[in-house]
């Protein structure tokens, strides 16, 4: 259910400063997680059947890795997969689909860009039936046009509702070409991982 083409941005985002390991629905072998600092879930098109489906020969040994004090990285599906419903990770903060709220500025769910304000910059971001979030408290990094948070950072936990690791190729529609961030995005990933997350750890990710 994981994208190949999500995993594949978030390699080419990342790898400049990290190492990775990855893993898949098999089970990972004694040990996998010691070194390692962060896990990270990238977009797709999992719910909640295919989560236990997926994550039944793993799922200890990633809440045993995140009790521990290792961190989380979900954008788009694996920001969902932080919440109640999957891992249950985050502190009464909900991740909601953000195309029900209010004054949201997408109403279906398709592939899009959609205007952020990042760090107090005015962005448009690869958008596809991502979350927000809500409840709770957290650290609010990007929001979505009508305010609703679209990145946040709550005790080691990283989640974003766009697709910053978004690969030219996502962009091949005419109405989107002029959209593409000529790589700028993957920058902002790094940053957001570097600065919130593992804070300069050059270890593996996932």
């Amino acid at each position: 259910m994981c994208s190949i083409e999500s995993v594949n941005g978030i390699i080419k985002s990342l790898s400049p400063r990290y190492e990775f390991k990855i893993f898949t629905k098999h089970k990972v072998a004694e040990g996998f997680f010691d070194d390692v600092a962060m896990v990270v879930f990238p977009g797709g098109e999992g719910d909640a059947e295919s989560f236990r489906y997926l994550l039944k020969n793993n799922n200890s040994d990633i809440q045993r890795f995140l009790r521990k004090g290792g961190k989380y990285l979900g954008i788009c599906m694996g920001a969902y997969w932080a919440d109640a419903y999957y891992f249950d990770i985050l502190k009464t903060t909900r991740a909601v689909q953000y195309i029900r709220r209010s004054g949201a500025d997408i109403k279906s769910s398709y592939g899009t860009t959609t205007p952020v304000i990042w760090q107090g910059e005015q962005k448009r971001m690869y958008f596809y039936d991502g979350p927000t979030f809500i409840e709770g408290e957290f650290e609010k990094i990007a929001s979505y046009s009508n305010g609703d948070p679209m990145a946040i950072v709550q005790a080691g936990i990283g989640l974003i509702g766009c697709h910053l690791e978004s690969e030219q190729s996502w962009y091949a529609k005419k109405n989107m070409q002029p959209h593409w961030h000529q790589g700028t995005h993957h920058t902002l990933l790094l940053d957001f991982v570097v600065d919130y997350l593992l804070h300069d750890k050059q270890l593996p990710l996932f």
